[in-house]
């Protein structure tokens, strides 16, 4: 939750500097956050998933001795 306090109004649009001088920031501190644990490296079960180039040309290869 955001709470501000203006301290002034801007008589222009100016620089971020200029512009943090009108006002006050009075939210709550955001609370810690807890640190989930990594997600598993991405393998999975040999396999699995599409078939690399030299799997084809093996299958290719028996399919062809028939």
């Amino acid at each position: 939750m955001l709470v501000l306090k203006v301290l002034a109004l801007g008589t222009r649009r100016g620089p971020f500097e200029e512009a943090r001088k009108l006002y006050e920031d009075l939210s709550p501190p955001p609370p810690p956050k807890q640190d989930a644990p990594p997600p598993p490296p991405g393998q999975r079960e040999a396999g699995a998933g599409r078939p690399t180039k030299r799997d084809r040309r093996k299958m290719d290869a028996f399919r062809s001795d028939d």
